[in-house]
C-alpha cells in the first residue's frame, strides 16, 4: 500500500475522552472512529487488524475440529424464553419489538440459537462429537462503556459450543478448547494464564477465564512461572477423537490447572507461599480475553436437545461454551505491547510487515530504490507501507512508529550516495545501515521462513 492512496487519519492529539493507552493510540492512529458510547466503526488500519487476529482464532478452531457456522446478530425471543435466560438475563440485553409485534434481541451470546440448530438436525449419537462455532458481532448494553473497544457495547465475538453424547465426552472437548486457547493466545504475541472462573449468566459447573498479561490489567493475578516457560504454540496436542488422545489432553490440562494461578479476588496468600517456590512465583496485571464453559444439560434439558444412544434411548447431550473475544483482543495487545512513541505489534498481527520511507520523493535514485524495495517485497508476499507522500521525514518516522510497523526501510540521497539504507527494528529501536540489496534479502528470506 502507498500512503498516498490510503486512508489512515493519525492525530497528533490524544483524545480527551480516553482514559487508556490502547483507546487512546487507536483513536490517535485512525484504527476506529467512534459513534456513540461503546460502538465504533473499524477503519482501514484497525480493521486490518482486527481480520489478522480473527484469521488466526479461525485457523486454531479448524486445527482443533470446530466447524465455523454464521449465526444472526437478531435473535427470536421465544428460543430465550424456552431457555429461562430471556427475563433472567437483565439489563444487558437489547430487546426490540419489530412491526409485527414480535419480540427480538440482538444477541450477547448464541446457546440458545445454536442449541435449535442442533435439535433441528442432529438425531444420533453418530454424529457426535460436534462442535460449532460462530465470529459474529454481539451486542451488551453495558450501564458504563467505557475504555474504547476494552468495554464496548457492540463487539465481536468467536463463541464455539460443543455437544457431546456424555459427561466424559463434554469434559474431553472442553480441554480442547482449553489447550486450543493457550496456543491461539501465544500465536498473537500474548502470554495468556488460565484462571477457575466463576460461571455467570451462562451457567455451569466448570469455567475458566483466560488473562493476558499487560501493566494496565483490570485484575492483579498471582501465578506459577509455569505459564511463562511453556512454549504452547509449539506443543503438540492432538485433537484426535481416539482414547489415547483423549488421556493425553486430560493429562495435560490436569497439570496445567494444579499449577497456581488466582486473580486478585480470590487469590490465596498464604496457599501461593507455600505451593510455589519463590523463584517461581510471579505477580501482574491482567485482562480476561477469553472464557469457557462446561454446563451440562443447562441448555439442552429445557430445550429438549437429545440424540438417540447406543441403546436406541434418547439421551440429551452435554453441552459446553467456548468465547473469545475478538475486538477485545485488539486493545488488549496495544495494552502489553506499546511504548512512548506508538503500538508496537506482534509479527503476527502486525496491519503492515514492512515500512519504506523515502527521505526525498521526487529525487530519482530514492525514488527508483523505493519502488525496487517496494515491488521486490509485495512479489515475496509480505505487505509493505510505502510512505511517498511528501511530509517532512521526522513525521514519517512518527507515523510509522506510531502505527507499529515491525521494520522500517529508510531510504535517502545521502545512503543511497554511500550505497546503503536504514533498517530499523520498532520493537528494538536499533538501526544498521546496510545495502539495499541485503536488506531486500534479509527481509524476504524472513517472509519465506
Amino acid at each position: 500500500m502507498r500512503m498516498s492512496r490510503y486512508f489512515l487519519p493519525v492525530t497528533k492529539e490524544t483524545p480527551a475522552n480516553a482514559e487508556i493507552v490502547s483507546h487512546k493510540l487507536m483513536l490517535r492512529t485512525g484504527m476506529i472512529k467512534q459513534h456513540s458510547a461503546g460502538i465504533y466503526s473499524w477503519l482501514p488500519l484497525g480493521l486490518k487488524v482486527l481480520q489478522k487476529i480473527e484469521a488466526i482464532v479461525r485457523e486454531e478452531q479448524n486445527r482443533s475440529g470446530a466447524l465455523e457456522v454464521l449465526m444472526p446478530t437478531m435473535q427470536g425471543a421465544d428460543l430465550w424464553r424456552e431457555s429461562g435466560r430471556y427475563d433472567a438475563y437483565g439489563a444487558e440485553m437489547l430487546r426490540i419489538t419489530d412491526r409485527h409485534e414480535r419480540d427480538l434481541l440482538f444477541g450477547p451470546t448464541a446457546e440458545e440459537v445454536v442449541t435449535d440448530i442442533f435439535r433441528n438436525h442432529v438425531r444420533s449419537y453418530k454424529e457426535l462429537p460436534l462442535n460449532l462455532y460462530n465470529i459474529q458481532w454481539k451486542f451488551r448494553d453495558e450501564v458504563r462503556p467505557r475504555f474504547g473497544v476494552m468495554r464496548g457495547r457492540e463487539f465481536l465475538m468467536k463463541d464455539a459450543y460443543s455437544f457431546d453424547l456424555d459427561e466424559a465426552g463434554a469434559r474431553d472437548a472442553y480441554n480442547k478448547m482449553f489447550l486450543a486457547y493457550l496456543k491461539t493466545f501465544q500465536r498473537l504475541g500474548l502470554q495468556a494464564v488460565p484462571m477457575r472462573a466463576d460461571t455467570g449468566p451462562i451457567g455451569g459447573d466448570l469455567s475458566h477465564e483466560f488473562l493476558v498479561l499487560a501493566p494496565t490489567g483490570e485484575s492483579g493475578v498471582f501465578y506459577d512461572a509455569i505459564y511463562d516457560e511453556t512454549d504452547w504454540a509449539g506443543m503438540d496436542i492432538s485433537f484426535d477423537n481416539n482414547d489415547a488422545a483423549r488421556a493425553k489432553r486430560a493429562e495435560t490440562v490436569s497439570r496445567i490447572v494444579k499449577a497456581y494461578a488466582a486473580t486478585d479476588e480470590i487469590h490465596d496468600e498464604a496457599r501461593f507461599e507455600s505451593e510455589v517456590p519463590a523463584d517461581r512465583r510471579r505477580t501482574g496485571r491482567g485482562i480476561e480475553v477469553g472464557h469457557i464453559f462446561f454446563f451440562g444439560t443447562k441448555y439442552s434439558a429445557p430445550m429438549n436437545a437429545k440424540v438417540s444412544g447406543p441403546d436406541g434411548k434418547d439421551v440429551l447431550v452435554q453441552m459446553g461454551s467456548y468465547g473469545i473475544g475478538v475486538s477485545r483482543l485488539v486493545g488488549a495487545i496495544i495494552e502489553a505491547s506499546h511504548d512512548d512513541n506508538g503500538i508496537i505489534w506482534p509479527d503476527a498481527v502486525a496491519p503492515f510487515d514492512v515500512g519504506v520511507i523515502s527521505l526525498r520523493p521526487g529525487d530519482e535514485a530514492v525514488d527508483t530504490a523505493c519502488e525496487q524495495a517496494y515491488q521486490t517485497l509485495l512479489k515475496a508476499g509480505l505487505d509493505p507501507l510505502y510512505d511517498d507522500s511528501q511530509d517532512r521525514p521526522g513525521a514519517k518516522f512518527a507515523t510509522m512508529d506510531l502505527i507499529g510497523v515491525p521494520t522500517q526501510l529508510i531510504v535517502g540521497p545521502k545512503g543511497l550516495a554511500n550505497g546503503v539504507v536504514e533498517v530499523k527494528d520498532r520493537k528494538t529501536g536499533t538501526k544498521e545501515e546496510v545495502s539495499l540489496e541485503s536488506a531486500l534479502a534479509r527481509l524476504t528470506a524472513k517472509a519465506s521462513a
